[in-house]
């Protein structure tokens, strides 16, 4: 156990080791603080550059090694590939479809209720399902990281119509739909967004 432990913790620095620019800025590798702040919230992409599934597939399975509560791994992800679907998708994100028209590929994602946050079926603390929630959060932040290591850019969208999502891909009750995640190139390089100041978001004791 002990040893596959160790192998799961190699394959996922290796995520973002090996794979960084392996497919877009010109092969460029990219450290892991490069992938950090040149990952933006894309909103204007390149429509004559597409990605496979084979390669969504490498991306999506890296999301596992995300942590998770007791290893649940809680997230669920609906893969709009197919220029049929992707063209349904882009009807269901409200004010962003215009911003995501060039991207290749639309991500659907969702955790199941009553896993994390939950010990033998009983709640575990007042959060309960934001535990779901915070997994999922954690997956996606995986997701947008390891995008940007393969080249890819994303934007994560909270507006979105969960009714008509489920009956697309016929996403179960027990699950709940987060976001959609666009996946593709940026046309253009976006702007540096300001932060806030540090010492309003950490204090010491």
């Amino acid at each position: 156990m002990k040893h596959r432990m160790i192998l799961l913790a190699a394959a996922a620095l290796l995520c973002l080791t090996s794979l960084a620019g392996c497919a877009g800025d010109g092969n460029k590798t990219l450290s892991f603080n490069d992938v950090i702040t040149s990952r933006r919230s894309v909103r204007s992409y390149d429509a004559t550059k597409t990605i496979s599934e084979a390669e969504v597939r490498t991306l999506l399975a890296a999301t596992q090694n995300a942590p998770s509560w007791a290893n649940f791994q809680p997230s669920k992800y609906y893969v709009a590939i197919s220029p049929e679907k992707v063209a349904a998708v882009q009807d269901m994100v409200g004010g962003n479809k215009e911003r995501i028209m060039g991207a290749p590929v639309l991500i659907v994602s969702t955790f199941e209720k009553g896993k994390s946050g939950f010990f033998r079926g009983q709640q575990t603390n007042e959060l309960g399902d934001f535990w779901g929630a915070y997994d999922n959060g954690l997956s996606n932040a995986y997701l947008v990281l390891i995008a940007r290591a393969m080249g890819y850019d994303t934007l994560i969208m909270g507006m979105r119509d969960a009714s008509a999502l489920r009956t697309l891909f016929q996403i179960p009750a027990e699950e709940t739909v987060t976001a959609v995640i666009a996946l593709g190139y940026r046309a253009e390089e976006p702007n540096q967004p300001k932060h806030r100041d540090f010492d309003e978001i950490v204090k010491f004791f």
